[in-house]
């Protein structure tokens, strides 16, 4: 069994059956997890590499994790302390790893398109952990794994994002996944943070109220700072007077309904405390679904196909 290609790179190469693939390899991954099992043979005698050009915790440590837990050899590259700081180019760092029989590597940049230069141009097997504004393919895969594992099914499904979308890589994804498997996607945000052409991807746009009122998933997504320009915002509190999540808005949605954010969370900006710890978050779930993603997607890259 194996994905049929080198690379993962985005969800936008995925079709609807390579996702549906790897969410049903994750969860026999999670059964493993889920038995106190942390070691299983599947990655034996390969060798994979963490390239982050940006800070991350929950993604790093996922792939880390989930290479280990496949038996594969794992090196993390700090970048600030690599031969990037010497004016080392990507193309010839990724070169540099192929000489040393590397055969994942895992790359986060802060510039779109990055992993795809990276895959183009080496030997070894190349996956996106995010590159600037464009994807993030497993963290979106995590998320359907979690909404997919919660309510039963995918296809329907009614799923509303809130918050910073223009900058996010990981609604981008998850806008691309969930309409490729049948769920219909509304977004929440001020209009500064609304991509201008977003209902071409297959979203429609909504006020916080509305857009809430009938999902069966709600997402909160993290003010990317780093990535804005001045003024698209009076202020992060001021945002959260109108777009945070909170107890009062829930009050309009359906009981059931499952809260999602990808990290980390700015509390009481983006979602409020009591709603990150409430029963209905599955934050913490999605953490750990995607350790079992991840090693889904190193065993289905590494059994075979284009190389």
């Amino acid at each position: 069994m194996n994905l049929g290609r080198k690379d993962l790179l985005g969800l936008k190469e995925l079709d609807k059956e390579e996702i549906i693939k790897i969410l049903d390899v994750a969860a026999e991954m999670k059964k493993i997890l889920s038995q106190g099992v942390k070691r299983v043979p599947h990655l034996q005698n390969k060798s994979v590499v963490t390239l982050f050009y940006e800070n991350s915790t929950r993604t790093r440590m996922s792939f880390e994790l989930a290479g280990k837990f496949l038996s594969a050899s794992v090196s993390n590259i700090a970048v600030s302390n690599s031969s990037v700081q010497k004016g080392e180019s990507l193309i010839d760092t990724g070169k540099t790893l192929d000489a040393l029989m590397t055969d994942v590597v895992i790359i986060r940049h802060y510039c779109s398109g990055a992993p795809h230069l990276l895959a183009k141009n080496i030997k070894a097997r190349v996956i996106n952990a995010g590159d600037g504004m464009n994807e993030h393919p497993t963290q979106a895969l995590l998320d359907m794994f979690t909404m997919r594992e919660k309510v039963g099914h995918l296809k329907g499904l009614k799923v509303t994002i809130i918050g910073d979308i223009k900058h996010s890589r990981v609604a981008r994804s998850n806008i691309i996944g969930l309409n490729k498997l049948g769920a219909q996607v509304t977004l929440t945000a001020p209009k500064t943070l609304l991509p201008y052409d977003i209902e071409r991807m297959g979203a429609q746009v909504k006020p916080l109220n509305e857009a809430v009122k009938d999902a069966d998933v709600i997402m909160s997504l993290r003010m990317q700072m780093e990535r804005q320009l001045s003024g698209l915002i009076p202020s992060r509190k001021e945002y959260g007077r109108f777009y945070a999540l909170t107890e009062d808005v829930l009050n309009t949605a359906r009981k059931d309904v499952y809260i999602m954010h990808p990290g980390p969370m700015n509390r009481g900006i983006e979602l409020s405390s009591e709603l990150a710890d409430s029963p209905q978050s599955v934050i913490n779930e999605q953490v750990t679904n995607g350790v079992a993603v991840r090693m889904a997607v190193l065993f289905l890259l590494t059994r075979g196909g284009k190389r």
